[in-house]
């Protein structure tokens, strides 16, 4: 019997319960016709930066104090173990700690996705357990890439499959092929929206017609799609996307809720205009200056950025100058 399905034995009775006691809703401007799923993403998540001390230890104190921060923006959810979680290069017991910590302080109508993929299925299937069992509602499984001249989308479909069939909490795809030099075909997102324990994609790659084929393709599905960035978030609910899962919410979050508020609620022009002002400062804390940059910012709003974990190295005092800078011109500061 495959490693997969022996776990996923004890698990489906929990799985089946989990199904049938979860909310299904679907209303808003994230409608495509279709059936009910097991757990709405419509709205905004930040994935959270994982906050270190001096001498580069996880520092869960300026963690909880961004929490409390945290509790007070209309947020659907929240992102541990993203890519702005410098996820690689923290120890297992320190992302299940991460996980752990942020479920304690996060309020129960509020989604917790933890990122639990890894090289090998086998090991992305342990992992996505153990994030369950610390208090994750989702698993956020990105792309396998070490060898991505063999993923294949028949090797991915096999991969998502295994790890959906043995995960007792809904799985999310996530595709970020800035970091793993992968996009995660479209076919086999559409073949995997069919499977019952995946529950939609997070899409960090920036292509809209895309993004948009995916909602289209996927409307009779369970199915939802997060736009990965606050720079196309307009252009993604317009296409019917569900939410973002967006870097920039953990500096401007109440703006980034504002702008799914108002798309939600048809006022276009006043989406645009906020979306106008979020473009450059998202690509200052994504593709130009990344997290260190993310990092930075976030002192500037009040929360704790702190240091980055080596090799990241911080920006440059000229770099913090240009940041600065960038979010002086839209107004932030």
């Amino acid at each position: 019997m495959a490693l997969s399905n022996r776990l996923a034995l004890p698990l489906r009775p929990a799985l089946a319960a989990l199904r049938q006691a979860a909310p299904r809703q679907r209303r808003g401007l994230s409608t495509p016709s279709g059936p009910g799923h097991t757990l709405d993403l419509r709205g905004i998540f930040p994935p959270l930066t994982t906050p270190f001390s001096p001498t580069q230890e996880v520092d869960y104190a300026r963690l909880e104090g961004n929490l409390r921060r945290y509790t007070s923006i209309p947020f659907r959810g929240l992102v541990v173990l993203g890519s702005n979680g410098e996820y690689p290069y923290l120890a297992p017991h320190e992302r299940l700690q991460m996980v752990s910590c942020v479920r304690r302080a996060l309020p129960r109508d509020r989604l917790l996705l933890a990122g639990s993929g890894c090289e090998s299925t086998q090991a992305t299937i342990e992992l996505t357990v153990s994030m369950a069992e610390a208090g994750a509602d989702v698993a956020l499984v990105v792309t396998p890439c070490y060898y991505r001249g063999a993923m294949t989308s028949a090797a991915l479909v096999q991969h998502y499959t295994e790890v959906a069939d043995a995960s007792p909490i809904p799985v999310v795809l996530y595709s970020v092929p800035a970091n793993t030099g992968l996009d995660l075909p479209l076919e086999a997102v559409l073949a995997l929206a069919q499977h019952p324990n995946i529950l939609g994609i997070k899409d960090s790659g920036g292509d809209i017609t895309r993004m948009g084929l995916m909602v289209h393709k996927t409307r009779q599905e369970d199915f939802q799609v997060l736009a990965g960035s606050a720079g196309f978030l307009l252009a993604s609910y317009a296409l019917g996307a569900s939410g973002g899962v967006c870097a920039l919410a953990n500096v401007l979050g109440a703006p980034l809720c504002q702008l799914d508020h108002l798309c939600r609620e048809g006022r276009w022009q006043e989406a645009r205009d906020l979306q106008h002002r979020l473009i450059e400062p998202n690509v200052a804390v994504t593709r130009r200056f990344g997290i260190p940059g993310l990092k930075k910012a976030m002192e500037w709003f009040g929360y704790y950025g702190g240091p980055c974990r080596a090799p990241l190295a911080p920006l440059s005092p000229s770099q913090v100058e240009e940041l600065r800078g960038i979010f002086s011109a839209n107004s932030w500061l």
